[in-house]
């Protein structure tokens, strides 16, 4: 089963976000056809002290690609554009730039363009 796991999962990519990590990854199917799953993960602490993964996952077909990253880019933007143009955040990339540092150089971003 781990084997089969690893030959479908051809990409993955993990940002690193606050209390939040997301993993990008970009599987395959049996018949050769591509998709992506994007994952948040968030560490959540059981009253006995321990913990465990909560984990959130989208599954992202080819065919809606072009439409999330519209929509996606979209939101965003009115977020910042629109709701709260003021707000600095060139900040975060600044955390981010540090937190990478710490962590072995890995990116912590999310850009496109």
């Amino acid at each position: 089963m781990e084997e089969q796991r690893e030959k479908d999962e051809l990409y993955s990519k993990r940002v690193r976000a606050g209390k939040r990590t997301y993993f990008f990854d970009v599987k395959s199917t049996r018949a050769n056809d591509y998709y992506l799953t994007i994952t948040e993960s968030k560490r959540r602490f059981n009253t006995d002290g321990s913990f465990v993964y909560e984990k959130h996952k989208v599954f992202l077909y080819k065919e809606d690609f072009d439409k999330f990253i519209e929509a996606l880019r979209e939101a965003v933007d009115h977020v910042k554009t629109d709701l709260m143009p003021d707000f600095d955040f060139s900040q975060f990339e600044k955390e981010d730039y540090e937190n990478a540092a710490e962590n072995e150089g890995g990116e912590s971003e999310l850009k496109w363009e």
